[in-house]
């Protein structure tokens, strides 16, 4: 057998959340010799099946500070859409915490009757939002990353071993990989035999996730309609002369590798008992859709830690269907981990509410940060001195 090649980082996953992880590294340390390797091809998987739609909402202060800052990464490159909030009246609270100040949520004394309606005792707000195609956002990363990021799409990793010199990786293309740390993004593939045993401590399930497609045309002016309560919403896909609607499915530890079963009987059923509430007109245009699943951590936050079984793995995902928006921040967070300083970046002004020892924008905690020991051989400056991300 031929000697490993050597590198400094590999990232097993290719999807949205692998892609900007490459991309920020690759920017903070363009020396590094990276890697990306995926048993598919870019952007497949749960990329592929995401609805794309950006709520600027988070349920806690660091979810909401990575919302944030994903927006502004994004900001150039997806479209904004008008949004409709429809809540209970009585959660207004709630929902202004949870909302960003830049969704600009106001309230209105009626919505359209033709799509929606607000059953007693709720009502409606009106802001911003915004959609992209999350498969071609990653294959964009991936294009401008190429020249500086080895890309190997359809490679399996059988296996993920600890050596006194690094982690080695042994490839279903018959090749083994030495890596300094490895990062693993890897989807819904929590379960995959090769990283099993270090993903195992942080008690990540996968859930099936179900967006139906109901076959009605939405005009251009049509606003994305958030069901806050149930955690749903229309989205309107004009370009592909379609509304999509998701809601939350309540079907856990799936297998994305299970035989495909599309959408059933008991999606349907179960999507049309949130529209019956809201929009019953639009009931017999549902009659199909899609169907995979995704990660979800314990807390509802994406999960950014080394393995407690070897600090040189470093997992990075279970963004709870998130992965777009929150990718950005999710990337930021894993460089930070890695130790990899952000040396030109001005620290943003949300930084000066966060207490001294977080190392980051987002609220990594000062335990998570001393994880970031560096056998890359790379400076590890202590937390509290560090940068954040702009």
């Amino acid at each position: 057998m031929s000697d490993p090649t050597t590198v400094d980082i590999v990232i097993a996953g290719a999807g949205v959340l692998g892609c900007l992880i490459a991309a920020e590294i690759a920017a903070r340390r363009p020396e590094l010799d990276i890697m990306m390797v995926d048993r598919g091809t870019i952007g497949g998987g749960a990329t592929r099946h995401s609805a794309g739609l950006d709520i600027p909402r988070g349920h806690s202060a660091r979810v909401r500070r990575m919302a944030a800052y994903g927006r502004r990464y994004y900001a150039d490159e997806r479209r904004v859409l008008p949004m409709t909030v429809i809540a209970p009246a009585a959660a207004e609270s709630g929902l202004r915490t949870r909302y960003l100040d830049g969704a600009t949520l106001r309230a209105v004394p009626a919505i359209r009757s033709d799509l929606v309606t607000c059953p007693g005792g709720y009502r409606a707000w009106h802001g911003t939002c915004a959609h992209a195609e999350v498969d071609a956002v990653a294959r964009g990363i991936a294009r401008e990353i190429r020249s500086r990021v080895r890309i190997h799409e359809g490679v399996r990793v059988l296996a993920v071993e600890p050596r006194p010199a690094g982690m080695l990786l042994r490839l279903g293309t018959g090749r083994d990989v030495l890596a300094g740390r490895v990062v693993l993004a890897p989807g819904p593939w929590i379960g995959a035999p090769a990283w099993q045993e270090f993903l195992a401590p942080f008690d990540i399930r996968v859930k099936r996730v179900v967006a139906l497609h109901i076959d009605r045309v939405p005009a251009a002016e049509d606003p994305a309609v958030i069901f806050d309560a149930e955690d749903a919403f229309l989205l309107p896909l004009s370009e592909r002369g379609h509304w999509l609607f998701s809601y939350t499915s309540d079907i856990w530890d799936v297998m994305p590798d299970d035989p495909p079963t599309g959408v059933t009987a008991a999606d349907l059923t179960a999507g049309q008992r949130i529209l019956a509430k809201y929009a019953p007109g639009l009931i017999p245009h549902t009659v199909s859709g899609r169907a995979f699943c995704d990660a979800y951590s314990p807390d509802r936050e994406p999960v950014v830690r080394c393995s407690p079984r070897d600090r040189r793995v470093v997992f990075a995902g279970a963004a709870n269907g998130s992965g777009y928006r929150l990718g950005p921040a999710i990337a930021a967070e894993t460089a930070d981990l890695l130790g990899l300083h952000a040396e030109t970046a001005d620290p943003p002004a949300e930084a000066a509410d966060l207490p001294a020892e977080t190392c980051n924008l987002f609220g990594l905690s000062a335990d998570v940060a001393a994880e970031a020991a560096d056998p890359l051989g790379l400076p590890a400056e202590p937390a509290a001195e560090r940068e954040c991300p702009a």
